[in-house]
């Protein structure tokens, strides 16, 4: 029997294998299977009953089809609960698709009212701000969530670290400020090593599983961890919507898991000693990092963070043409969206993944944001001096 209460570094190897050595194999099998066998059609439909509502397979029951459930993404799923202290996650195919599922669950419920705390990673922004799913915001500063709260606010969203200046926000203090509505928090950024906003009172903690969780560039994903109540509500949404998560992405996932503990603090240290040299380089107006004393005033890390993460942002003397020029004259560092890979990143968020954000939100032209990998630090430190001093 598999302990019950492993320390996070054993967790992220042991997660969700607990039923490997009953299956006599020692890496999890990779079930394919679009659909599944049934016992008989009493059995099978009380199986795809059981299924459709949310809840999850029992014995003797069958899988059905792999639009309501399969074993090699619940292992992920299970994994990625315990990282984060929640009672189960639920994945999806992508990150928005998680997003969006959270904001239909609590929508169907009547709760069409959402307030959000900018900055966000953009295409939540953009989710929000077009009403696509019918569905209205309040944008508030985080000591001004309480007011903006309404009968029908069904959701709370903030992000923190941000995207892309890596404000932090209090989840604490927020999560007080929210009473009784669901408090959820984009923790990408972070991941489960360096923060579990469920401690501090979130109800739902989203991820883009394609950044840091999977860490190598080549799984799209998102999971939203919570509790059981809102797991058997996401379900029935990510059935109907189609949004379930690929199993071979599945395997890759929960595979990624082994090695975050290690890429994250890795990654994190090595951000921390760019950042500090990045901070005093003349072409730098201002370097954003939640490891410099200026951007953490109300000093979370350490005590909501354990560590300030592996992303960092820079606002380059010279304005859009010499942040456009740096990013495109990075000789060793991938000019591309996305992060949390073994490689670092270089993008321009007003240009790219802010670029629908609405004008007042929008980052500011002279910013760049970097994803530090797992090179050598006086490499990406060469690298960034040249292509800025070109510029």
């Amino acid at each position: 029997m598999q302990p019950t209460a492993l320390r996070p570094d054993t967790a992220a190897v042991h997660a969700g294998r607990g039923d490997l050595r009953t299956l006599g194999v020692h890496v999890p099998p990779v079930d394919l299977s679009t659909t599944n066998p049934l016992p008989d059609v009493e059995i099978g439909g009380e199986s795809y009953e059981a299924l459709a509502t949310g809840g999850t397979p029992f014995d003797g029951g069958s899988h059905v089809y792999q639009r309501l459930w399969n074993p090699t993404t619940a292992r992920f799923e299970e994994a990625l609960a315990e990282l984060e202290g929640c009672a189960e996650a639920v994945a999806f195919s992508s990150g928005m698709a998680a997003i969006t599922a959270c904001v239909l669950a609590a929508r169907a419920e009547g709760k069409g009212h959402v307030v959000a705390v900018r900055p966000l990673y953009g295409g939540t922004d953009h989710l929000l701000a077009t009403g696509l799913l019918g569905t209205e915001v309040t944008w508030a500063q985080p000591d001004r969530i309480a007011e903006a709260l309404r009968p029908d606010t069904g959701l709370v969203v903030v992000e923190t670290p941000a995207n892309p200046t890596l404000e932090l926000v209090d989840l604490a203090a927020v999560a007080e400020r929210c009473g009784d509505v669901p408090l959820l928090v984009d923790n990408t950024f972070a991941t489960p090593v360096l923060q579990q906003p469920a401690r501090h009172g979130a109800t739902l903690v989203v991820h883009s599983a394609t950044k840091y969780l999977g860490g190598h560039g080549d799984v799209l994903a998102g999971v939203v961890a919570t509790n059981a109540e809102w797991a058997r509500r996401l379900r029935p949404v990510r059935a109907l919507t189609g949004g379930i998560l690929h199993p071979l992405a599945g395997y890759l996932l929960h595979r990624g898991l082994q090695t975050l503990p290690l890429r994250i603090r890795h990654q994190s240290a090595s951000a921390h000693k760019l950042a500090a040299r990045l901070a005093e380089h003349p072409a730098v107006e201002r370097a954003f990092y939640p490891g410099l004393p200026e951007c953490d005033p109300a000093g979370l890390i350490g005590r909501q963070m354990s560590g300030p993460g592996a992303v960092i942002s820079l606002a380059v003397r010279g304005g859009y043409r010499a942040a456009a020029a740096t990013a495109a004259g990075c000789q060793l560092i991938t000019h591309a969206v996305s992060l949390g890979g073994v490689d670092t990143l270089i993008q321009h968020p007003a240009a790219l993944t802010h670029r629908p954000v609405a004008a007042e939100a929008k980052p500011n032209a002279s910013i760049l944001r970097v994803s530090v990998g797992l090179e050598d630090v006086e490499d990406l430190y060469e690298d960034l001096d040249q292509a800025m001093r070109q510029a």
